[in-house]
């Protein structure tokens, strides 16, 4: 990436604060295995986990027969997407890399996934276009990402109450979650767009203690308590609000976090 783009130190931050988010990916298996079923992942394809993070989707695609690669931003997640693929033997490439200048080739891969990761590339225009300009014709793009009314979309809006506005053009996360809006990104680059809806239990003894669990592992998290740390009524404040929100959608020591998978064909 230029030295002159104006989302170079935005990236740079994201980089950082999303570097401690291993121990919440373990949380977020069920979902892989659910986004790769979605997608169809058959033995053979070529498979591209875009910010795939601690690899989780890439070694599941993997165990389905897929011929993957995966990349990211956090060179920290990858070293842990690495081993995981170690385990069990996936001879899965992992780059350090921008979903906004994807390093692969046109038409290099048969299906591009994305779990919770593309939705916060800064400019949405940019990540649809490079993640469709490395599929095939007739390949299958499928996504997993949270809704703006639910759990993790409402604790992304408390966040951007709390923390600076991002650089002018930085759409929020949250909107990948509205199937209308991902309609409109798509656009007719595809056909046969597809919406399903499933949830992700995540383990807390209360809100609480799920609040300062994501203040340890959740980047944009990470980031406001940072920033609050300076202002102790505000950062209660904070603290307050979110589990507040977290005490909605608790229930039997778990935290229902629905979210969205969308899948569709490149024209």
């Amino acid at each position: 990436m230029a030295n002159d783009d104006p989302f170079v130190k935005f990236k740079a931050v994201q980089r950082e604060s999303w570097a401690l988010f291993a121990p919440l990916a373990q949380f977020t298996t069920p979902g892989a295995a659910m986004l790769v079923k979605f997608a169809g992942i058959k033995p053979g394809e070529a498979v591209l986990d875009v910010a795939c993070g601690t690899g989780v989707v890439a070694v599941t695609a993997a165990r389905a027969g897929a011929r993957v690669k995966g990349l990211d931003l956090s060179p920290v997640l990858l070293e842990d997407a690495r081993r995981n693929a170690a385990i069990i033997g996936a001879p899965i490439e992992f780059r350090e890399g921008d979903v906004e200048a994807l390093p692969y080739k046109d038409g290099e891969f048969d299906v591009v996934l994305s779990q919770f990761g593309h939705m916060f590339a800064p400019r949405p225009e940019v990540a649809v276009r490079e993640m469709l300009r490395v599929l095939k014709p007739g390949g299958r793009i499928a996504f997993s990402t949270w809704p703006p009314e639910l759990m993790i979309g409402l604790c992304f809006a408390i966040v951007a109450r709390y923390l600076p506005p991002p650089p002018p053009g930085v759409a929020p996360p949250p909107q990948w979650g509205d199937a209308n809006v991902i309609r409109e990104r798509l656009g007719n680059a595809v056909d046969r767009i597809e919406f399903h809806r499933e949830e992700l239990a995540f383990p807390a003894l209360s809100p609480q203690h799920y609040r300062a669990n994501m203040e340890l592992t959740a980047g944009p998290v990470i980031k406001a308590v940072e920033m609050l740390s300076a202002d102790p009524p505000k950062l209660a404040a904070f603290r307050g609000e979110v589990e507040r929100l977290a005490e909605r959608f608790f229930d039997g020591n778990r935290v229902r976090q629905s979210f969205l998978m969308t899948r569709a064909v490149k024209k």
